[in-house]
């Protein structure tokens, strides 16, 4: 269950996805924003995604961060469930690297939206960011460390190409 510490749900459809939905986990730890992540299958686990998306809300999280690769429908299915933004992260797949599950996280019919990240590790750690970003609009603290984040992110690029 979600506290108003943990407004930020973290699913995928196998544990195997975890290494890349870790990092929007790392983002969040790095902005001090709680997070909860769970396996919650399309396919394998359709009663666990129905529980899930329907009490999201009412567990009292705010932002849901869906990654899944291959088919690819949790993100979507779960939007079609509740009211909170979902952030989907197509992972990478053997097959078509990963462009299969960002067309079919991308292409959600009109009315029911998600947002979608790039494919892969740099989808995951922006959508940790997003979620803060968020998050940060009824939050002024963590507004500021996102201002803060983005400021030393800015600070740590060399302007010239000298070793």
């Amino acid at each position: 269950m979600a506290t108003s510490e943990t407004p930020v749900a973290i699913i995928m459809g196998s544990r195997s996805d975890w290494p890349t939905m870790k990092l929007a986990a790392d983002r969040l730890d790095q902005l001090g924003v709680g997070w909860k992540a769970s396996v919650v299958s399309a396919h394998r686990t359709p009663q666990r995604l129905v529980q899930f998306a329907t009490g999201a809300k009412g567990a009292g999280f705010k932002v849901v961060i869906a990654g899944a690769g291959g088919a690819a429908h949790l993100p979507g299915m779960v939007a079609s469930m509740t009211e909170l933004p979902v952030l989907g992260v197509p992972v990478q797949s053997k097959a078509l690297k990963g462009l299969d599950s960002l067309l079919s996280i991308v292409q959600m019919p009109a009315g029911v939206p998600v947002a979608t990240l790039a494919i892969g590790e740099a989808g995951a750690a922006n959508a940790g960011l997003l979620a803060a970003q968020i998050l940060g609009l009824a939050d002024p603290a963590l507004a500021g460390r996102l201002e803060d984040f983005r400021a030393a992110q800015t600070d740590s690029i060399a302007e010239t190409v000298e070793d």
